[in-house]
């Protein structure tokens, strides 16, 4: 069996001076950028069957743009241990995946996603907010490790120098 894992970082939010960093919201251009990651994800048959965001208020409301291109009908999880957990961490808790699901969307912070993105497949993308790096995994989820990944698809929200 192949599982999918999207891997996401949050889209564009703004500075919340004196306020806590977890309660910041995306910005104009933030939910503009995650509508064209859901419609990018759909075009692609990138679907999710669950959906695994850190609890952050910014997180949360990427999904739901992104849920509104995707459709709904993912299983959605806010898990607060996504907040401040690096790449190790976010990969120990995708392990705890159930095995009937298909397609994983992530959806947190760099620099996390970026780490787990290049972790799984070797390589390094550039991971501005908003971007998406697509890896099928061969075996099941509690066999996820380092390296154990193919990028299949990428996506960033405007043209990347390099």
């Amino acid at each position: 069996m192949q599982n999918r894992l999207v891997v996401m970082r949050h889209a564009k939010a703004g500075e919340l001076p004196g306020g806590p960093d977890f309660e910041r919201a995306l910005k104009a251009r933030g939910r503009r950028d995650a509508a064209a990651a859901g419609e990018w994800l759909r075009a692609g048959g990138f679907r999710p069957d669950a959906v695994l965001c850190s609890a952050a208020r910014r997180t949360r409301q990427t999904w739901r743009y992104v849920s509104d291109a995707v459709g709904a009908g993912a299983a959605f999880t806010a898990d607060p241990r996504l907040y401040e957990a690096d790449a190790d961490e976010v990969l120990a808790i995708v392990a705890e995946t159930p095995g009937e699901v298909g397609t994983l969307l992530y959806v947190g912070h760099n620099p996390a996603a970026a780490e787990l993105a290049a972790s799984l497949t070797g390589t390094e993308l550039p991971f501005p907010t908003a971007a998406i790096a697509v890896v099928r995994l061969a075996g099941s989820w509690a066999d996820v490790r380092a390296g154990s990944g193919d990028l299949i698809a990428s996506w960033t929200p405007r043209p990347q120098p390099g």
